[in-house]
């Protein structure tokens, strides 16, 4: 956690950005996997965790704008929550270490509300993405519109949490520390013949033993061209090529995000060496591109025209790069988005809407195929924290449906995108920092080249 002081000030800034508003924020309970007892891993809502800082269950945060007040409401642990979870501190102990005077029991937050309610005040609330949320909130605030019907809440909330604080990056870059160690011993254990499987459970036994837990789930797989494969079921091969997309909570709640395409074997052969480093030239100059004011959307659209200089050269597209890019036919290798944001969440605030987070007034999300999935595309904000991650993907399903339609067949070579049907996919991730004049990589170096990457895996 952080100093108290640097929630009241949190605090403070949402209520000069809604003056008079009553602002909710329901934390998270425990969450059954089975049967009652036995629960997953707890996970903080973000926004409470942002703007109350407690990782515990069952808490409702009450920020009011009116009278300056601060509420946290939850109950004191009982004896069985002392014998069989050690739990004993008291609420009003919790909130004062986040620099909260007024506390409640949990039971009390209803008539607190309804007196609101019945005075005449709107009370703002993020949108739920768990249903036993909006099952809770429909219960205290039957009658009332939901609540945040303008937006100015969620809009509130993404100004203040996207811009980093230095305490906020050292944490995040605590985190990268064990992430550089569990993309290093993936390769150092990638090699012909191993399981998937085994690989990724040593690399959770890392974390685990650093006190972390992942901040998603790890995608390591020689199926590449998957962009979320979750399955660990396979055996390597020699001349396969391995994407690793793993990262870490740390210790304070932050999310680490790094990528990197292992070769199996060691070594790319000349044509995986090629695309990989036209990928890796696409992500630094994305990289270097990231400065105050530049929209993210530009920095896409430059990633994507370095991957379509490299897939000419190989005959896969024809024509003018500038045009292939425009056209969107270029989503045929690269369908997703350059980044996303990355703080609390792997995907940061992207709970209170994608386009909330990504978006503005005057950057529109595309309806293109590919350019519709990129979550990032406003202008970029100093101490803004963004994944970089470009990539090429050989999908068979798609290379078939396209050809079917027709689709940019004067741009596309349809028989030179099936030749690379089982190449599979590249992917290259760092977390990244705008600065003043620029942009900072997060973290102690991660081999990244393909002489670095060697020297991993021969040590």
């Amino acid at each position: 956690m952080f100093e108290p002081s640097s929630y009241r000030d949190r605090r403070q800034a949402l209520r000069i950005a809604l003056p008079g508003a009553l602002i909710l924020l329901p934390g998270h309970d425990e969450a059954p996997m089975d049967f009652r007892a036995n629960v997953y891993p707890f996970r903080q809502d973000s926004c409470f965790r942002y703007f109350f800082g407690l990782d515990r269950p069952g808490l409702v945060g009450l920020i009011d704008a009116e009278t300056g007040e601060d509420w946290l409401f939850g109950d004191d642990p009982g004896i069985d929550a002392t014998i069989w979870l050690g739990e004993t501190e008291r609420l009003a102990a919790a909130a004062e270490r986040v620099a909260v005077r007024h506390t409640a029991p949990r039971a009390h937050l209803a008539d607190r509300l309804a007196r609101a309610i019945a005075a005449g005040r709107a009370i703002l609330h993020p949108p739920s993405y768990r249903a036993e949320t909006r099952q809770m909130l429909d219960g205290l605030l039957a009658g009332q519109a939901a609540g945040d019907p303008d937006g100015r809440l969620a809009g509130a909330i993404v100004a203040l949490r996207e811009i980093k604080h230095p305490d906020e990056i050292a944490e995040m870059e605590r985190g990268l520390a064990v992430t550089r160690d569990m993309h290093h011993a993936a390769m150092v254990l990638t090699r012909p013949g191993a399981r998937e499987q085994e690989i990724v459970g040593q690399v959770e036994g890392l974390v685990r033993s650093a006190g972390l837990r992942f901040a998603y789930q790890t995608i390591f797989s020689g199926r590449g061209e998957i962009l979320h494969n979750l399955r660990y079921d396979r055996t390597l091969a020699a001349g396969e090529l391995v994407v690793h997309d793993a990262g870490a909570w740390s210790a304070g709640g932050y999310a680490t995000d790094i990528t990197r395409t292992i070769p199996v074997t060691g070594r790319f052969d000349p044509v995986q060496a090629q695309l990989y480093d036209a990928v890796l030239r696409a992500q630094t100059l994305a990289i270097a591109l990231c400065r105050p004011g530049v929209r993210f959307l530009d920095i896409h659209l430059a990633a994507a025209r370095v991957l379509v200089e490299a897939l000419c050269d190989l005959g896969l597209f024809r024509g003018d790069p500038d045009r292939i890019v425009a056209s969107g036919a270029y989503a045929l290798g690269f369908q997703c988005g350059v980044g996303h944001q990355i703080g609390l969440d792997v995907h940061d605030m992207e709970a209170l809407g994608e386009d909330a987070v990504g978006y503005d007034g005057a950057t529109r999300r595309s309806g293109l195929f590919g350019l519709r999935s990129l979550r990032l595309a406003k202008p970029l904000r100093l101490g803004m924290t963004v994944t970089i991650e470009p990539g090429l993907y050989f999908i068979p399903q798609l290379i078939a449906m396209w050809r079917a339609e027709r689709r940019h067949r004067d741009m596309i070579d349809y028989d030179r995108f099936e030749a690379f049907a089982g190449f599979g996919g590249i992917r290259i991730e760092d977390d990244v920092l705008v600065t003043p004049d620029g942009s900072r990589v997060l973290g102690p170096p991660i081999a990244k080249t393909r002489e670095e990457m060697a020297g991993v895996m021969a040590g």
